[in-house]
């Protein structure tokens, strides 16, 4: 095997609260994540030396400072891996969007070396490995639906709901999660999630309950910088749909009640904003 391509899928916010904030600067954080049919395609591929990294965007860094590259060289320098590596990461989902396709890039390289190298590591190892690249890289490992505490990488699997549709909607510029978490002041935060109670709507399979429960705490924080995201969440609300901003943003995300108005709203968004997507739950 020389080769392997793998799908690298968003994930969305169901919710995102803040209750902490470490000394390193790190938040405390309990969040519930849900993978979509959003998503990249990441192709890696041995090669005898070197590493090269390509895309269909320009967007991204093309060097070692893409968490992609910085993927194959943790999992080269722990297992003493030889030769080089071409990564090509062909980008579906929008750059510094709150969707993790950064994050979810990365998993897929850890996951395309164990495969391409036979390591025959389990899915724990390699979550392990992603918590050194980023707090959303070891959900990314496995995906579904989850519940995320301390600053990401505790994880507690929850019951598959049955398949939503939503659409995307992102005004065509990136939000740096970094910033929007040293803006907040977590003690100042007016509104919750309540983060049992969208739990258990979880485990009944109640998507209207969960709906009712979505509560992002970094909203304040990003609508604030960029009131665009309120006018999303806004129009997407007025289309009847439940909407959300996603991670820290800009990306505002609405479910819908079945594929069509899904697809509906979304030809009404396609008018006003840059990047308007249709998906679902996976």
């Amino acid at each position: 095997m020389e080769s392997v391509e793998l799908l690298a899928p968003a994930k969305i916010n169901l919710s995102l609260d803040v209750i902490g904030q470490r000394e390193n600067g790190y938040h405390d954080v309990r969040m519930v994540m849900q993978s979509i049919s959003l998503a990249d395609q990441v192709r890696v591929t041995k090669k005898n030396q070197g590493i090269t990294i390509t895309s269909n965007v320009a967007n991204i860094p093309l060097n070692e400072n893409n968490i992609a590259v910085k993927a194959w060289k943790t999992m080269a320098h722990n297992f003493h891996l030889s030769g080089g590596i071409q990564i090509h990461l062909e980008k579906r989902i929008p750059v510094e969007a709150g969707l993790a396709g950064g994050s979810s890039n990365a998993a897929a390289v850890l996951k395309a070396v164990n495969l391409l190298y036979d390591l025959r590591l389990p899915a724990s190892n390699l979550a392990e490995i992603g918590q050194s690249l980023g707090a959303d890289v070891a959900y990314c490992i496995e995906g579904g639906i989850a519940l995320a505490e301390g600053i990401g990488e505790i994880l507690t699997p929850l019951p598959t709901l049955p398949e939503a549709w939503m659409v995307l909607v992102n005004p065509g510029f990136g939000v740096s999660t970094k910033e929007v978490y040293q803006a907040l002041n977590y003690q100042e935060v007016s509104h919750h999630p309540d983060t049992e109670c969208l739990v258990q709507a979880i485990k009944k399979g109640d998507w209207r309950t969960v709906a009712d429960q979505m509560v992002n705490v970094l909203e304040e924080v990003t609508v604030e910088k960029y009131p665009q995201v309120g006018e999303i969440k806004k129009a997407l609300s007025d289309a009847g749909l439940f909407s959300l901003m996603s991670g820290s943003g800009p990306t505002v995300f609405g479910i819908a009640e079945t594929k069509e108005k899904a697809i509906e709203a979304g030809k009404k968004m396609q008018d006003q904003w840059k990047t308007v997507l249709v998906a679902h739950t996976v």
